[in-house]
């Protein structure tokens, strides 16, 4: 069913994976359908991985639209984080198949947009279009890690999709520095210059 036209068209931008080592950083918009509410949406570190899944299937089924955006390990290290954030979130609304006239950014920096932008601090937790944009995001990029497990099984990205728990940091020292590690972020970037982190007891 096309959105009503008397209505303007919110979407709502997070991304997922700003703290982790290694991995691309994710983005998701959503444009929510004012007349299909789709229950339980909160912000995703608050819910469990099959609370999100079902989620995720529903935003995809529900939203008027909705669409995902990447900044590469390559483009965090070239850019830095935020501006690879800010990137990823650009390019997820450039790929909405309907322009929104407001976009509701959680935090407080914003992408340049061709919309109108407001910013929320928190908004993960407030706005349910940011909600969703969080669990797609996160989805996404827990998939992304999954894969990334599969093809450098040593490092435990199935676990900890990239974050630096002792447990990466003692496998990130034992192995190495993987093609898909951050070489920008500490951690990495002082064992490429021979002086690694000791793994937290």
């Amino acid at each position: 069913m096309p959105p009503d036209p008397a209505l303007p068209l919110i979407a709502g931008v997070d991304e997922a994976g700003r703290g982790p080592l290694a991995g691309p950083v994710y983005a998701a918009a959503v444009i929510l359908d004012p007349a299909r509410d789709i229950h339980g949406l909160a912000d995703s570190k608050k819910l469990s991985a099959a609370s999100r899944a079902e989620l995720d299937r529903m935003i995809r089924t529900h939203a008027l639209a909705w669409a995902l955006g990447i900044a590469t390990v390559e483009e965090i290290d070239r850019l830095n984080i935020l501006q690879a954030s800010l990137l990823a979130m650009q390019r997820a609304v450039a790929s909405l198949t309907l322009i929104p006239h407001l976009a509701l950014v959680d935090g407080n920096r914003a992408p340049a947009l061709n919309c109108s932008v407001r910013t929320i601090v928190g908004g993960d937790a407030t706005e349910p279009a940011i909600s969703a944009a969080s669990i797609l995001a996160k989805v996404a990029r827990d998939t992304e890690m999954q894969v990334l497990h599969a093809r450098y099984p040593g490092y435990g990205f199935d676990r900890h999709k990239g974050y630096p728990t002792a447990a990466h940091v003692a496998a990130l020292t034992a192995l190495g520095v993987s093609p898909v590690h951050r070489r920008s972020f500490g951690p990495v970037r002082r064992l490429l210059e021979g002086r690694p982190d000791r793994p937290q007891r």
